[in-house]
C-alpha cells in the first residue's frame, strides 16, 4: 500500500486533479472539501502527509484553522500548503503554525511531486535503528540524523521535518554563519528571507519551551545564523 495523501481543497476540479495525478504515483488520497469534515477524519487517523488550500468554502482562513487542529494532533505529520495565496504574510503565517512548505497554485504538478518525495524520503529514516556513532552532540544537544529525533537537555524537542533539518544544519558546523541559501539547501525547501525567519522564531520558542534561557541559535544580522559554540 503506498503512502497516505490528504487532500483539503474546496475547489472539485482542482481535487481531483491533483488527486489523479498523486494516484497514478502510487500514492493512496483521499480528498476533503472542507475543514469540518477533514478533521472529523483526522481526529480517527491522520495521513502520512497532508496538503491544504489556505480558503474553504466560506471558511477564508480555513486551512490556517485545520493546521492548527491538525498540530494539536500531531506535531511531526508533514504539512503543505497549496494555495492561490501568494502573500508572504499568508505564506509566514502558515509557517509559523508548523506547515513544512508553503507552495502556491502555479507550481509544476512534477515539482509537487518532487517537493512530497523529498519530504516521505527524510520520513523514511525514523524507523531505521539508531547508530551511536551517528549521532551529533553540541553540549545539551543531541540529534539523531537518521532517526529525525532532536533532545535538549535530555527532553525530547518535537519539530517539523523542515524545522529538524534546519537546527540540523546549524549544529552541524557550531560558530559558522549559514545564510539562507545554505539553509534552503538542506532543508529541501525554497522560500525567502522573512519565511527562513520565521521558521527560526519558531524553532527557538520551542526550545524556550524547555529551557527559557535557550540562546543557541545566534542572529548574525545581515549574514544569517549560526549555532553558539559554547551551547
Amino acid at each position: 500500500m503506498g503512502r497516505s495523501i490528504a487532500i483539503v481543497e474546496d475547489e472539485p476540479l482542482i481535487r481531483e486533479n491533483y488527486a489523479d495525478v498523486l494516484t497514478k504515483h502510487s500514492f493512496e488520497v483521499t480528498s476533503y472539501a472542507g475543514r469540518a469534515e477533514a478533521i472529523a477524519a483526522f481526529r480517527d487517523k491522520l495521513p502520512n502527509l497532508l496538503i491544504i488550500d489556505v480558503g474553504l468554502g466560506d471558511e477564508i482562513e480555513g486551512g490556517f484553522d485545520l493546521c492548527r487542529e491538525v498540530r494539536a494532533i500531531s506535531p511531526t505529520v508533514p504539512i503543505i500548503f497549496l494555495t492561490a495565496r501568494d502573500s508572504d504574510l499568508d505564506a509566514i503565517s502558515g509557517l509559523r503554525l508548523g506547515a513544512d512548505d508553503y507552495l502556491t497554485k502555479d507550481i509544476s504538478l512534477p515539482h509537487l511531486v518532487a517537493r512530497i518525495t523529498a519530504l516521505f524520503r527524510r520520513m523514511d529514516a525514523v524507523n531505521q535503528p539508531a547508530v551511536a556513532e551517528k549521532l551529533l552532540k553540541r553540549g545539551s544537544l543531541e540529534i539523531d540524523p537518521d532517526r529525525l529525533t532532536l533532545k535538549w537537555k535530555g527532553q525530547n524537542l518535537d519539530l517539523t521535518i523542515t524545522e529538524f533539518w534546519l537546527v540540523h544544519n546549524l549544529a552541524r558546523h557550531p560558530g559558522h554563519v549559514k545564510n539562507r541559501d545554505q539553509l534552503m539547501q538542506e532543508a529541501n525547501i525554497v522560500v525567502d528571507d522573512q519565511t527562513i525567519t520565521s521558521h527560526i522564531k519558531r524553532i527557538r520558542k520551542k526550545f524556550m519551551a524547555i529551557d527559557p534561557a535557550f540562546e543557541a541559535i545566534e542572529t548574525v544580522y545581515g549574514a544569517g545564523y549560526r549555532w553558539k559554540t559554547d551551547n
